[in-house]
């Protein structure tokens, strides 16, 4: 694994579902045999299993060596809800679909990252769609190809505080590791949703990710917001209460997590990019269906236990990737929430910038 040095068409239905993921393979071809991705989602007794499946392989590696396409991808260690990048190398459906991915672990901004991968230095990332739309406003030449999953923002408080619900926030102090973080962006949404005013009624004040729990034990904040597996360990460590995550309510079917694919990649090898962005497809089945053995392939780049590494994935929805019209549905619910948090321009119409920023790769 390298580090990069900064200085710092449509699939209707919903989400990628068993045959949403069959439709998307059938048009544009899936490598392998079916038993790979999951017993839950291919069973043996599952009548879609028997749909044409045609080699993905065959598409993208250079057909008189069969050498593997060689591609960068960007993701941050730090966080569980990019396991799907490990997940895809160790199990080899990288190779499985014809690539050879290098991975590039990114700690620097959003906003460098996504330079990284419109200028070339990366071909592709996985990043947080709460973090990145701000950003893909700006026009870097970046397209989202997939969600990833749901899940991995909560949002915490002591039962000392009485808070029970996202309405007890008002007129309280939120600790947050970043003023543009997900987990601000997210509840400030929900906030303005139930007539609180983020901006005016909660103050948000930032700390280091490892010293919010702090801030709530010093009185200095009366909740926190944040993503795992920070926040899973901070609960469990310091006796917290979770109040809501980005899968409360409406959100249960929502992805938080997504792929940004170089433009350019797109539109000069798009036969790259759909085998780049079925393999993580099919990583995200194999997290959803083997929870323990992803957290085994995540656990070298944490400091959680294998357990708690495993509780976490199966908390959040590795089954819930939505591609096409699904998913494009989805940037554009996000971008008109965060129109109403004044973080995207209020100009910006969310279908435009949903059909601006999202590309579908995988249907012919």
């Amino acid at each position: 694994m390298s580090q990069i040095e900064e200085s710092s068409g449509t699939t209707d239905g919903a989400t990628l579902s068993r045959r949403a993921l069959l439709r998307s393979a059938g048009a544009v071809g899936l490598a392998g045999p079916l038993g790979l991705l999951g017993s839950r989602v291919f069973a043996a007794t599952d009548p879609i299993a028997r749909a044409p499946i045609c080699s993905g392989i065959e598409q993208v590696a250079d057909a008189s060596t069969g050498a593997l396409k060689p591609l960068k991808l960007t993701w941050n260690a730090n966080a569980i809800c990019t396991v799907v990048v490990p997940a895809a190398d160790a199990q080899g459906i990288f190779a499985k679909h014809g690539l050879a991915v290098e991975m590039i672990n990114f700690g620097g901004s959003t906003d460098q990252l996504l330079e990284a991968i419109a200028t070339g230095k990366a071909d592709a990332g996985v990043g947080m769609a709460l973090r990145w739309l701000k950003p893909l406003e700006q026009g870097f030449d970046v397209k989202l190809t997939s969600g990833i999953h749901g899940g991995c923002i909560r949002l915490l408080t002591s039962k000392k505080t009485g808070i029970t619900d996202l309405a007890g926030l008002k007129g309280k102090t939120v600790a947050v590791s970043d003023m543009a973080s997900p987990a601000k962006n997210f509840f400030s949404i929900v906030l303005k949703k139930q007539g609180i005013d983020p901006t005016r009624d909660v103050e948000w004040r930032q700390y280091p990710a490892d010293l919010l729990a702090l801030a709530i034990q010093k009185g200095e904040a009366h909740a926190l917001a944040d993503g795992d597996p920070n926040t899973w360990l901070l609960r469990k460590n310091f006796d917290l209460v979770e109040v809501a995550t980005n899968l409360s309510g409406e959100y249960h079917e929502r992805s938080c997590c997504v792929l940004g694919v170089r433009g350019s990649l797109i539109r000069q090898d798009r036969p790259a990019a759909g085998a780049l962005t079925r393999a993580l497809l099919e990583a995200g089945e194999w997290v959803a269906n083997n929870p323990d053995a992803a957290a085994g392939i995540f656990a070298k780049y944490s400091t959680a236990s294998i357990q708690d590494l495993s509780q976490m994935l199966q908390s959040h929805t590795h089954h819930h990737h939505p591609i096409g019209s699904s998913f494009r549905q989805e940037i554009a619910a996000y971008t008109d929430e965060l129109k109403r948090v004044e973080v995207i321009k209020p100009g910006t119409d969310p279908d435009k910038f949903a059909d601006k920023v999202y590309a579908d790769v995988l249907t012919s």
